[in-house]
């Protein structure tokens, strides 16, 4: 396996895509992942956001990336498909995210739902339209030999029923899971039985731990969540996360463990690392790069 972050983890602290760099190399980590930004804003073109647009030239940031022994595991591209503007919206955003992380040397895109019912769909209608929607970008994602994960993060990806609906909608090796630990305890799941039963999907994984406080107020009342409100292994969640990272070593699982935590400048997301190095360790599991 190999360990990542997800850039939001330095949201809070406006640093930009190279201070993830930075800190990457700092602390040993050697792959990363970032949402993409198609088009341009006033927070990131002055450097105090930490994922990277579109416009952004994929071949010479693979190359500065290499500079530092970094690669990325998946880009975020993550806007909500189940509403009625999935397709106008998240369909190009989505095909342009493909063609972009294929120059950058990226081989995962992560996808997913909104977080609420969407307006104006029950959620059959909703759920054709996202086969539609799945089925556009599948065939592009086959050509370019991408794969579309779909992220644990909202109203229908938390719901495991749903769920396998989902990844039934294409009949594709490149239509895969990207399990989230966190999104599914809060949204009153069992990060352990989901895992186990789509465990033969999953290529990437959001490692999230969530705090006494947080699973107290909002658990089974939300899906996704932004920020976790604690270091990896300082949560509630942190027995479920090390029988899920058992469950991937006994299946033969050798992708990106990537973590998500609040990154409150550096210190919490160290701290997660050093509790998911030690975890990896007294499970054996071996840590490339």
């Amino acid at each position: 396996m190999q360990i990542g972050f997800h850039t939001d983890a330095f949201n809070t602290s406006y640093r930009n895509f190279e201070a993830c760099l930075e800190w990457a190399q700092k602390n040993g980590v050697h792959r990363i992942e970032c949402g993409l930004i198609d088009g341009v804003s006033w927070i990131h073109g002055l450097g105090y956001q930490p994922h990277v647009a579109l416009h952004e030239d994929p071949v010479l940031l693979r190359k500065k990336m290499d500079g530092y022994g970094v690669q990325f595991s998946q880009v975020d591209a993550a806007y909500p498909l189940s509403g009625k503007d999935g397709p106008a919206y998240g369909i190009p955003y989505v095909l342009n995210s493909i063609r972009w992380a294929k120059l950058a040397g990226c081989t995962k895109v992560a996808t997913t739902d909104g977080l609420h019912k969407p307006e104006g769909l029950d959620d059959d209608e909703a759920m054709d339209l996202m086969k539609r929607t799945y089925e556009q970008i599948l065939e592009v994602a086959e050509a370019y030999e991408m794969t579309i994960n779909i992220e644990v993060h909202g109203y229908f990806t938390t719901n495991p029923d749903r769920m396998e609906q989902m990844l039934a909608f294409c009949d594709s090796q490149y239509l895969r899971l990207n399990l989230d630990t966190g999104n599914t305890f809060i949204a009153g799941q069992d990060p352990v039985a989901f895992c186990e039963r789509f465990i033969d999907k999953i290529t990437h994984v959001h490692v999230k731990d969530v705090s006494e406080s947080l699973a107290a107020a909002v658990r089974g009342d939300q899906t996704g969540i932004a920020v976790s409100q604690c270091a990896i292994g300082d949560g509630v969640n942190a027995d479920n996360i090390k029988r899920v990272l058992g469950l991937l070593r006994d299946n033969g699982f050798e992708g990106t463990l990537s973590m998500e935590c609040e990154g409150d400048g550096g210190p919490m997301i160290e701290k997660s690392l050093a509790w998911l190095r030690a975890t990896l360790d007294e499970l054996s599991i071996p840590v490339d790069g």
